[in-house]
């Protein structure tokens, strides 16, 4: 197989393609300010406009001079970067599979994907003190071990009702991400609409079912404290409080210099962040089975 009609532009595309259906995280939260990034120390300024003040009219009564609205700007840095470099040997492209190059494209961008999502899954550390539930938070109602379906289902209602508190538009976008065991409590809760029910909407992007008014989404790469008797960070959310931002920056096929082989390599740039922490709220939670 050679690469001489290698077209950077149409394989570029085709590996943000790749990378968006292999997303959990990513797919829940906002690209409202991707642009025209192209490489890593981008920035997107993001503003925002403060309230405006309501006033109670009285009849035959000068109303208040119009106010001046105030407004707050902060900037999403594209600080991250991560690359691909794979080569197929002259030697081996006899034996090979006709699509060899787009399985090994599809490996790239899933690992690129993790990348990602092993990153996000971390704006738990930007939960508000009163958005906590769980051992390691400082909700009045704490988590702890999970040994029924009923006790999950239970606290990702208390996620919903911070949710609530917090004015979190309720859209049908709010969104909770579980590791698989804990789905596997949910399984047992005749309240957890299951996959039956569900019909076709389930896996896509990692999509499971619904809990407490959240969609519910299944992720390996939630995270945990690293401790023996783990302690996992269920997030729950809305795309509005996250924005991200990625590019493909580059996808260049070569021959490398002292090898007889075609190569590609790829250059992912990217950045997020938390804008609005008032909407993550996290549960602290451990399985009794573990």
């Amino acid at each position: 197989m050679t690469l001489n009609n290698f077209i950077p532009q149409i394989w570029s595309a085709r590996l943000l393609q790749n990378l968006n259906e292999a997303h959990v995280f990513a797919n829940l939260v906002n690209r409202d300010y991707e642009g025209e990034i192209k490489n890593v120390g981008d920035t997107v300024k993001i503003n925002a406009i403060g309230r405006v003040t309501i006033g109670s009219y009285v009849k035959n009564t000068n109303i208040a001079a119009a106010e001046t609205l105030t407004d707050a700007q902060t900037t999403l840095v594209i600080d991250k970067a991560n690359y691909f470099n794979f080569q197929i040997d002259d030697v081996d492209k006899a034996q090979q599979k006709p699509k060899v190059m787009d399985e090994a494209m599809r490996e790239a961008a899933y690992g690129l994907s993790r990348a990602v999502d092993t990153e996000l899954a971390k704006i738990h550390t930007s939960t508000p003190a009163g958005n906590k539930v769980g051992a390691d938070g400082s909700s009045a109602k704490p988590g702890g071990v999970l040994t029924a379906g009923s006790a999950l289902y239970d606290y990702l209602v208390d996620l919903k009702v911070i949710l609530d508190e917090n004015n979190c538009p309720d859209d049908g976008r709010r969104w909770v991400v579980v590791p698989a065991w804990a789905h596997g409590y949910l399984l047992k809760d005749s309240r957890f609409v299951n996959a039956t029910e569900m019909g076709n909407q389930i896996r896509m992007n990692g999509l499971i079912g619904k809990a407490a008014g959240l969609n519910v989404y299944l992720s390996n790469n939630v995270t945990d404290d690293g401790q023996s008797a783990k302690t996992y960070r269920i997030i729950a959310s809305h795309p509005a409080a996250v924005s991200y931002a990625e590019q493909i920056s580059g996808v260049e096929a070569y021959r490398p210099e002292l090898r007889f082989a075609d190569a590609v390599k790829g250059l992912h740039v990217w950045g997020y962040k938390v804008v609005r922490p008032a909407l993550v709220a996290t549960l602290y939670a451990k399985n009794a089975a573990s």
